[in-house]
């Protein structure tokens, strides 16, 4: 009885107030019909209190994501479905569903009458705007009885997960030499004649240039190859991401941080679509995500996620300066996506590199990521420096800014690490 009378709205406690007063008036005045107004006043809040609170668990309640995992800075929705169980009449239900502040503010409905055995389909829209692993819920209901006297708050549905996964840009090409995937997954070695150096030839993707058709092999496995003129990259491709807190400015989907992660997701998800294997390893070498170069539709879909889902979970590290003691590729070729490092911590990853492996790096450009001003002019001197060391060590080296476009990163980047500038393949 007691949780029912906690349930009292406003109105509710001043008709209870107002029988307990006309109760009393009516003893001191001998005035029976008053007391008969009385009793019905106090009973009535009284009776709807123990109503609702007896017929509130015939309530239940459905939430989907619709999807569940999204892309940040994409749209999303959620879908709410609502029922009533039971003969007992329902009043009007406020609802509210608890959600992040990252996903936007929280959605409200008020159904007024709740029908019997029918389902009552609600929908509100979401975009979340940084990655992450985003927990949506719970769903609170606030029942109301018609006259208004008396309301419940109840839970009625938990929290939902909702995967917000790094923005995916699309890139193109491939630095020369790269076209055979990891080492021996789908290239072929043929001895072209005495005299003549071994061919390393590959099946032709849509995208390759004709004039590296290889018409030799071409007529002996009937189907179309292509060289590969270049050393193609050995035991597939690992990508480095530098997710020191220190080592990165800005705050917010305009972090270097977020674009240092998106930036990895899409290199993962190009190289590995191109035919690699893929490593995705943080600044000290542990291994965050390993996947199998693109065999199909839906191995491509599943390893994609693999990865995309590593990255929504990332957080900031705490480690002050890079170092990892080893090289962090193991041999394969290595991509590393560096905010600001040290002098020794590139020395120490430059030691670690073999001779001979193509190492590619871009360096972002941290104070430009919290200002919002990019100038190359102005480029921070550390920048510079870490730059003009990896260069020294034979690395190919791109600096990006907040102002400069992935892609146009990317291309750089192949075209560094191509050495004469070549690029094959098209849009994967």
């Amino acid at each position: 009885m007691l949780r029912s009378l906690s349930g009292l709205t406003t109105r509710g406690r001043c008709l209870l107030a107002a029988g307990i007063a006309a109760a009393v008036c009516a003893v001191v005045l001998n005035e029976r019909d008053l007391l008969r107004v009385a009793v019905f006043t106090v009973a009535l809040p009284l009776v709807v209190a123990v109503f609702i609170a007896a017929s509130r668990v015939r309530i239940g309640a459905a939430r989907r994501m619709l999807p569940d995992r999204v892309s940040a800075g994409s749209a999303s929705e959620v879908e709410l479905a609502l029922w009533r169980n039971g003969k007992l009449p329902g009043g009007e239900v406020l609802l509210e569903d608890g959600v992040p502040y990252a996903l936007g503010a929280r959605p409200r409905f008020v159904v007024e009458r709740l029908p019997h055995g029918r389902v009552v389909a609600l929908r509100y829209p979401i975009q979340p705007m940084l990655r992450g692993i985003q927990q949506v819920g719970p769903l609170r209901a606030t029942l109301t009885d018609p006259f208004g006297l008396c309301e419940f708050d109840r839970e009625l549905i938990g929290h939902t997960r909702l995967v917000v996964v790094p923005r995916v840009v699309t890139l193109w090409g491939l630095p020369s030499g790269a076209g055979i995937g990891a080492g021996d997954d789908g290239s072929v070695r043929l001895h072209a004649g005495q005299g003549e150096a071994d061919v390393i030839v590959r099946h032709y993707r849509q995208g390759d240039d004709l004039r590296k058709v290889h018409w030799r092999s071409t007529a002996r496995r009937d189907e179309i190859m292509v060289r590969v003129e270049e050393r193609p990259w050995r035991g597939g491709t690992t990508v480095l991401l530098d997710h020191r807190a220190t080592a990165h400015h800005g705050t917010g989907p305009a972090a270097s941080l977020e674009w240092a992660v998106s930036f990895a997701a899409s290199v993962c998800v190009h190289v590995r679509k191109a035919g690699h294997r893929v490593r995705l390893v943080s600044e000290h070498g542990k291994v965050l995500a390993d996947t199998p170069g693109y065999e199909g539709e839906g191995s491509n879909n599943t390893a994609d996620n693999v990865i995309l889902d590593a990255l929504a979970a990332l957080q900031p590290a705490h480690q002050r300066d890079l170092t990892t003691g080893h090289d962090p590729a193991e041999g394969q070729e290595l991509i590393a996506i560096l905010g600001t490092v040290s002098n020794e911590a590139v020395n120490e990853l430059a030691r670690f590199r073999p001779r001979g492996i193509r190492s590619l790096a871009v360096l972002l450009d941290t104070p430009a990521f919290a200002s919002g001003v990019s100038v190359p002019e102005k480029r921070a001197a550390a920048t510079e420096e870490s730059a003009a060391l990896l260069r020294a060590a034979g690395w190919g080296v791109v600096i990006a800014d907040p102002a400069t476009p992935m892609p146009q990163v990317w291309t750089e980047l192949c075209r560094t690490g191509a050495g004469r500038g070549a690029l094959i393949g098209g849009p994967l």
